[in-house]
């Protein structure tokens, strides 16, 4: 499986963002896609997850302010980022799992700045 990752960029406090992320290769072995993040001299920590069967999970510090979802093609996965802070700077990683498998794809980073 390899992810693509693609959507970062600059936007100030308040703003909006959405990052793509899509899978190609083995993609039915996927069971959930979804995020990651790490700042600088922090800890990679949950951002949101999907699983198959439609099943979203958020990290405490986003929840209610992104959103997780699916595209009609199924092997992709989009996060809307919504009401940015400057503490939601970092690397975004796309991140799926299998049944015996994780997988990465390149960080994509997203500043949060006025």
């Amino acid at each position: 499986v390899q992810l693509q990752a693609s959507g970062g960029g600059l936007v100030q406090p308040g703003g909006s963002l959405r990052l793509s992320c899509v899978a190609s290769g083995s993609i039915f072995s996927i069971n959930v896609m979804g995020w990651y993040r790490q700042a600088p001299g922090k800890q990679r920590e949950l951002v949101a997850t999907l699983t198959k069967s439609g099943i979203a999970n958020y990290g405490d510090s986003v929840q209610g302010r992104f959103t997780i979802s699916r595209g009609n093609a199924k092997n992709t996965v989009y996060l809307q980022m919504n009401s940015l802070r400057i503490e939601d700077t970092a690397v975004y990683s796309c991140n799926a799992e299998g049944r015996w498998d994780t997988w990465w794809g390149q960080g994509t980073l997203v500043t949060v700045s006025s």
